[in-house]
């Protein structure tokens, strides 16, 4: 069954009730009007999956109607299906140039109006995840922004970070799905620093072993904190692990080899050739061929020699030094 609401405006009540009567018999929501402003009225209460409006009715027609519902922020992108009986061109011409997703001419079959609705639906579905999944990128940037500034991480680090990662997966040629989960991996990889310590995060010199401790649970912390929320729940592993190491040396948990999971074996090569190039406190500054270098020498002992074969590539086609240099030149 479907849960979609369909808004049907039609003035003529056999028809409208007809149309009713068989979008109800595929499930789903329906409510209904005789004209345009009934329509409007119905719009302060209930916000349609989609609208299926004739274009002739009296008080409004169905052009000025979509104009009306177009102008509200929250239905910009809510499908809009014409139907008319009317064959003029001109008309059809109308209803494109406003940017009427669809347009039907009566009398309508039912499988046409139900497959036409579906397709709509489907694209319309298609548009809200995307534009859910850029709202979460966004706020998720802007938390991430949060760690940078109170210190816990090199300005920038998480940007330069986020885009290797990106290139490396391309190079392993992950689905989108996959590189989704380790975009907001990487943006929200260190998250769970927001609970060390200042006096522990930030103390500029050597940590003793209690305060090893607390920075090396973040990985668990920032895990926890995204486990339970359903989009990013696939995220959690990521976070997790990107601090352990190929031969098992690193934490928490003591991980090796494929039993790591894919998104934090790449982060622990970005990670930490991005740790490498930028000024700690705690260790020497590494040219970008430099630190290119190291992450050579740690292929199988720290690092998946895979995920390093593939930084290999991004590094002798210059996406890596492409990222660095970008970040210099900008103001």
């Amino acid at each position: 069954m479907n849960n979609e609401t369909i808004l049907v405006v039609e003035d003529n009540d056999s028809l409208r009730e007809g149309i009713c009567e068989m979008l109800g018999l595929e499930g789903y929501r329906v409510i209904e009007a005789a004209d345009g402003k009934e329509a409007i009225a119905l719009l302060q209460h209930h916000t349609p999956e989609l609208i299926l409006s004739d274009v002739m009715m009296p008080e409004m027609d169905g052009f000025d109607l979509y104009s009306v519902v177009r102008a509200r922020r929250d239905m910009v992108s809510v499908p809009f299906i014409f139907l008319t009986a009317r064959t003029d061109p001109a008309d059809h011409l109308i209803g494109r140039q406003l940017g009427a997703d669809d347009y039907l001419a009566k009398p309508v079959t039912r499988d046409e109006l139900i497959t036409v609705i579906r397709s709509r639906l489907n694209r319309y579905s298609q548009v809200r995840i995307a534009q859910l999944q850029q709202a979460y990128q966004t706020s998720l940037t802007i938390l991430a922004g949060a760690i940078e500034a109170r210190g816990a991480v090199v300005q920038g680090h998480i940007a330069h970070m986020t885009e290797m990662a990106l290139w490396l997966a391309e190079e392993l040629r992950w689905n989108e799905r996959a590189i989704n989960q380790l975009r907001f991996g990487a943006i929200l990889h260190d998250i769970g620093k927001l609970h060390v310590p200042d006096e522990t995060l930030l103390k500029p010199g050597p940590l003793n072993e209690v305060e090893w401790g607390l920075i090396r649970q973040h990985p668990v912390v920032g895990a926890e904190m995204v486990r339970g929320i359903p989009f990013l729940s696939e995220t959690s592993p990521i976070i997790r692990y990107h601090h352990e190491a190929w031969d098992g040396s690193g934490y928490p948990d003591g991980l090796s080899e494929l039993t790591i999971p894919a998104g934090a074996r790449i982060l622990a090569v970005v990670d930490s050739f991005d740790a490498m190039v930028s000024e700690r406190v705690y260790a020497p500054l590494f040219t970008l061929e430099e630190a290119y270098e190291e992450i050579l020498r740690l292929s199988r002992a720290r690092y998946d020699p895979e995920v390093v074969a593939a930084f290999t590539k991004a590094w002798q086609r210059g996406k890596i030094q492409q990222i660095y240099s970008q970040s210099v030149s900008a103001p």
